[in-house]
């Protein structure tokens, strides 16, 4: 595929702008809408700042796979070209310092995983120079743009050799794979599978010769490499040590010379997981990362803004006052600040953090959330951009050059204007609801886009995962799709969530299903007091610890008449050592054995499964281990034992994520469907059984 079109401006596709349509001829959101949505991400400025590539990732119908393309805009907005066209993906554009190269990741063409392939922005086609068994994980540019560094994950060094497969020509010869040897004390990861000696490994990888070596071998796990500006080291996350390395979160920062068979010097020596990305100051005197929490505090993690002598040192936290998560930083030019996203009560923003004061200055003003940051020179940066009714998309963000002045977003891409422009979309609405014991709690409610306040509608509680998360002004498929059949959504931040401060945030600390549920029923507790929403027509549901926490609120309160209950689970105590948490449980919990009775409180739901009287429908993925559908599977066996209405659905091959774009629309409809029947005594056509 030629790609001439880089030569010049004037050959590039400029954005078309939808019309506007009417809103009589919009028309609802439906399940099917997988199909038209477009997932925006990854956007990376050009060094020279004219440019900003980025990655559109979209559900095919008639394959049934996800796609993704590489695409650049430029800086003004005025032009938008498609890069790549392969049936194959391709993701992670990163600009060579020198401007002379876009590279990507992709398996196109055959290519054994994820290899790297380079396109010259004077034209031609892209061409692979990598050829990395494995493939590539992540990569990151040289300053001089000749050397990259890779992230590789090299396999089990005991894994049989890779055979090839196209001479096998009778299936039936498939030779009986071996069994599967642990030792490890952490051995399951969702998507990865078991673990065992696969280990992460930075490789130094030259252009002209397209030769890599190996820089960090050993059995540790290295990640989130950065050069210094100089391009003499690589700064990058790892955890080493003495001991089983498995049973602690802790990872440090470390220096190493970019040349194979150099020494790695250790920075951080702290006792908490010092965490990437890593951001190397432009003077090269400094590294700054995400402090994290101690093993214990695992789940409820408020990330810190630091900063280390790259030549080594104490570490300086910055923004201490900022009681919020803190991530991804980005230096100034002339290293007097760094710009970080902080995650504050329902938004997304980045804030300039001054290195000598520690004062914070938000940057753009707005209900919205702002993610994935990317800088150039001259102090501007491109970012991903939501809000309530804009799924994500490349903005500018037009940020002040110095002192607490805001800035302003221009928005550069438009990929899912012209969908949008067809469908109506519900109002959203923050509100304000105070538990029993006195806790006050920030949520969003999404009324139906006809709404009329004299009517009174069925009502559903969508409870997001984490539950380090929150639910922020950032368009939301699944609560656009209950509004569009006449529900009114409620999404509630309990106690747990992120966006509130540390303290907020560690409530629940070893006390799970608690405290939420004081915080979602109040929240519940408030909306029932609105004239407009139906006592009787209450309906619950969420994905992951959001299912997790339906269980718990179903043991605890009748309110609800029906309920969708994903990829969760409620006889805690069978979960360990069958997910991916033993770290977590060991420390925030105990093990079973020295806290029986701790375990047993926090399994309530199941021990309490005759108290729920609410029909609800389980669903998760085979192949899970985060959280493994045999959660659900207790859960539907308990019901379904106590004669409540139940029904469980198990998507093969899928993870902790539905990936499978006719699974996500099979779950959406499922959803639908069941909230429908008890919520609104009608009957909405299933997916057939096995389809």
């Amino acid at each position: 595929m030629r790609r001439t079109e880089l030569l010049s401006a004037a050959l590039l596709l400029s954005v078309v702008f939808p019309q506007t349509v009417p809103a009589q001829q919009k028309r609802a959101l439906t399940p099917d809408d997988v199909y038209n949505i477009k997932d925006v991400r990854d956007p990376q400025r050009s060094p020279d700042g004219k440019w900003v590539a980025y990655v559109v990732s979209r559900a095919i119908k008639d394959t049934d796979k996800n796609d993704s393309d590489v695409w650049m805009v430029s800086w003004d907005g005025s032009q938008n070209i498609q890069v790549t066209s392969s049936a194959e993906s391709e993701s992670q554009p990163r600009w060579s310092p020198d401007n002379k190269y876009l590279a990507f990741v992709s398996s196109r063409q055959g290519a054994k995983g994820g290899q790297l392939w380079l396109m010259n922005r004077l034209g031609g086609e892209a061409v692979k120079v990598s050829d990395v068994k494995g493939g590539i994980d992540r990569y990151a540019w040289s300053p001089d743009s000749k050397r990259l560094v890779f992230v590789v994950t090299e396999p089990d060094p005991t894994d049989p050799p890779d055979e090839d497969k196209s001479a096998e020509s009778d299936k039936d010869k498939k030779k009986t794979p071996p069994p599967i040897v642990i030792d490890r004390y952490r051995f399951k990861e969702d998507v990865t599978g078991y673990l065992r000696g696969a280990r992460s490994h930075l490789y130094l990888f030259d252009v002209a010769t397209r030769k890599a070596e190996i820089l960090t071998p050993g059995r540790f796990d290295d990640d989130n490499p950065v050069w210094s500006p100089d391009g003499t080291q690589i700064a990058f996350v790892s955890k080493r040590g003495t001991g089983d390395l498995d049973r602690t979160r802790n990872t440090d920062i470390y220096v190493i010379d970019a040349r194979p068979g150099a020494e790695p010097k250790q920075l951080t020596t702290d006792s908490v997981p010092d965490e990437g990305p890593l951001a190397w100051s432009p003077d090269g005197k400094w590294i700054a990362f995400e402090l994290g929490e101690e093993d214990k505090y695992s789940a409820y993690s408020q990330g810190k803004l630091a900063v280390i002598p790259s030549a080594g040192g104490q570490p300086k936290l910055l923004g201490t006052g900022f009681d919020r998560p803190l991530r991804d930083p980005v230096w100034a030019a002339d290293n007097a600040s760094l710009t970080v996203v902080a995650a504050d009560d329902r938004s997304r923003y980045p804030v300039r953090i001054t290195v000598a004061s520690g004062k914070v200055d938000r940057l753009v003003p707005g209900k919205l959330v702002v993610d994935s940051l990317s800088g150039a020179a001259d102090g501007q940066f491109a970012a991903l951009v939501s809000n309530d009714t804009q799924p994500p998309e490349v903005a500018a963000l037009e940020t002040p050059s110095s002192g607490s002045a805001q800035g302003g977003v221009r928005r550069l891409t438009h990929q899912n204007d012209d969908w949008l422009s067809h469908v109506q979309l519900g109002t959203t609405e923050e509100f304000t609801s105070t538990s029993r014991d006195g806790t006050e709690v920030h949520g969003l409610m999404v009324k139906p886009a006809d709404f009329q306040p004299s009517q009174k509608y069925p009502t559903v509680l969508r409870i997001h995962g984490g539950p380090n998360g929150q639910d922020e002004h950032s368009f939301s498929f699944e609560r656009e799709l209950f509004a569009a059949n006449g529900y009114v959504v409620v999404a509630a931040n309990y106690r747990g969530s992120n966006g509130r401060g540390e303290k907020y945030q560690k409530a629940i600390f070893a006390d799970w299903g608690d405290k939420e549920v004081v915080d979602l029923l109040g929240a519940m507790d408030y909306m029932q007091q609105q004239s407009y929403v139906d006592a009787n027509r209450l309906g619950i549901g969420g994905w992951s610890y959001g299912c997790i926490l339906t269980d718990y609120t179903n043991a605890t309160d009748p309110r609800f008449k029906a309920a969708t209950c994903g990829a969760g689970s409620a006889l805690q105590l069978a979960m360990y050592g069958v997910d991916e948490y033993i770290t977590q449980y060991d420390n925030e919990l105990g093990p079973p054995w020295k806290s029986q009775d701790l375990w047993i409180k926090l399994s309530y739901p199941f021990f309490h499964a005759d108290r729920i009287k609410t029909p609800t429908l389980f669903l998760g993925g085979d192949k899970d281990y985060n959280v493994p559908v045999v959660g659900g599977e207790q859960m539907y066996q308990a019901l379904k034992s106590l004669g409540i209405d139940t029904e469980l659905i198990i998507y093969p091959n899928q993870f902790h994520g539905i990936t499978v774009p006719s699974y996500k629309v099979d779950r959406y409809k499922r959803y639908l469907a069941w909230y429908d029947k008890y919520l609104k005594g009608t009957s909405r056509t299933t997916p057939s059984a096995g389809k």
